[in-house]
């Protein structure tokens, strides 16, 4: 595999790892969405809330009735 400046790949112990230089491709919209979608790979068993009740919870802290 060729190499590419800022990317480093590593095998260890059985499993493959890829490091990028986020200051070299953090601007990069296709990383970024890979980014987002481990994210949210990451977070799709976590409990859903609904936005409406987290906005009425926050204005309750702030002392607003809304």
């Amino acid at each position: 595999m060729e190499r590419i400046k800022g990317i480093k790949y590593t095998n260890s112990a059985g499993r493959r790892y890829v490091r990028v230089d986020l200051d070299m491709y953090g601007g990069n919209q296709n990383l970024e969405d890979f980014l987002d979608l481990l994210d949210m790979e990451a977070q799709k068993n976590e409990s859903k809330r609904n936005l409406r009740d987290i906005i009425k919870e926050q204005n309750q802290k702030r002392g607003m009735n809304v």
